[in-house]
């Protein structure tokens, strides 16, 4: 028999603010954290906005030493880490260290590092590159420094599917508490990918929002205005406890994870199928896995990009598995407040899933003034919504066709 998964414990690093609570006001109050790159130089490139962390400082989560010796995509992901432990009320004592584990996502890794090392490299030579450039630089480090910061000795590892990385490591983490390998998985994603090279190869493709005039409105899923994806950065860390477990030591329950979905849409390398037939695919596997109805349904955390293909495929893939349903359920893309944390997003987005649940508040789709051609469902537009969820689920999808849809439910015993 299936052991049963729910949450107990939000660790957030967002461009709208670190630590469950700013995040979440900062949804449910429609912020915007998009503002002009101050990263780097920006001024060459035709996207000049980004979503970058504001209010983060490192030396609250790790010593100087251990700082200096991680990618910022790592000190996202510890730091979002411990104040997810924390928020469950969990220590490195009390858990159960074998039955603990880390499974994360991450598209893209310590690319602020390999552009500093590729620049020693070219004007120092290679005998100055740090020793510690390959262990900053490669994907799975973040996993492996929570393992270690938290004394966690089970699974520990990186799931990299592009945007759907985050939400496929938290349907891997769902899957090992149900078949009764952990007690305590510790999941979602981390990324830091503005950097100059990071945007001049996604701006090469033509992928990000221009409107760099206001950046508060640069990012506009289902709008007809909408002009492309805006980069964010950060961390999304979620608590993942076999329920038996969380009832034992008197943990708080956020939600409880009933159903995961996953996909490939083996179509192109960026582009989705043609009416979001993968996406669809995943959505419904992820319903069949939870054993819901459409009509159970009542909140769904779109992908929601604001690039033209993917708004609107979505809607029809939403269409094609909701059927009359997709007129009554209440959707909508967090994404066009904290811009798109690649594959870190599933994680963010999935905590949103279950505040929802939990407060029986629906975040906004901000800056949604005209929705466009084909994109004609309730994306809760501009203003948040106070009413009951009962079960919601996340949708994420990534460059080469990668689906990936979790289902969440309210908590009952």
């Amino acid at each position: 028999m299936s052991k049963r998964v729910v949450i107990t414990g939000l660790g957030l690093v967002t461009p709208v603010g670190t630590g469950k609570e700013k995040f979440w006001d900062a949804l449910k109050s429609g912020v915007s954290g998009v503002g002009p790159v101050t990263r780097f130089d920006a001024s060459a490139l035709p996207t000049r906005v980004a979503a970058e962390v504001k209010d983060f400082n490192v030396s609250d989560f790790l010593d100087k030493k251990e700082a200096r010796r991680m990618d910022r995509y790592a000190h996202f992901g510890v730091a979002a880490a411990k104040l997810a432990f924390e928020d469950a009320g969990l220590t490195s004592e009390t858990v159960p260290s074998e039955r603990a584990g880390v499974i994360l996502g991450c598209g893209i890794g310590g690319l602020e590092t390999l552009e500093d090392q590729a620049r020693v490299l070219h004007e120092k030579g290679s005998g100055r590159v740090s020793p510690f450039f390959v262990p900053m630089m490669i994907s799975n480090m973040a996993a492996g420094h929570i393992s270690m910061q938290l004394k966690l000795k089970g699974p520990s590892e990186t799931v990299v599917t592009a945007c759907s990385s985050a939400t496929n490591a938290c349907g891997s983490a769902f899957r090992l508490i149900q078949h009764g390998d952990c007690d305590v998985v510790l999941t979602g994603g981390t990324e830091a990918a503005i950097t100059h090279l990071g945007f001049a190869g996604f701006c090469a493709m033509k992928a990000m929002s221009t409107l760099n005039d206001d950046p508060a409105t640069a990012s506009r899923p289902f709008d007809r205005e909408r002009a492309g994806f805006v980069m964010g950065e950060g961390a999304g860390i979620l608590v993942f406890e076999e329920l038996e477990h969380a009832l034992a030591r008197g943990a708080r329950i956020y939600a409880e994870v009933i159903g995961y979905g996953s996909s490939c849409d083996a179509y192109h390398i960026t582009d989705p199928a043609p009416g979001g037939e993968g996406a669809a695919r995943a959505m419904q596997a992820a319903l069949d896995d939870a054993k819901l109805a459409p009509s159970d349904v009542t909140y769904i955390n779109a992908h929601g990009t604001a690039t033209e293909k993917n708004d609107f495929f979505e809607t029809q893939a939403i269409k094609t598995v909701f059927g009359d349903a997709a007129a009554n359920v209440v959707i909508s893309s967090t994404k066009s407040m904290t811009g798109h944390l690649l594959g870190a997003a599933g994680g963010i987005e999935l905590a949103a899933a279950a505040l929802a649940i939990t407060e029986g508040v629906v975040p906004p789709t901000i800056n949604l003034e005209n929705p466009g051609e084909g994109c004609d469902l309730d994306y809760t537009p501009k203003v948040a919504r106070t009413m009951p969820v009962e079960v919601a689920i996340s949708n994420t999808f990534g460059f080469g066709g990668h689906n990936a849809t979790m289902a969440l439910r309210k908590f009952r015993p």
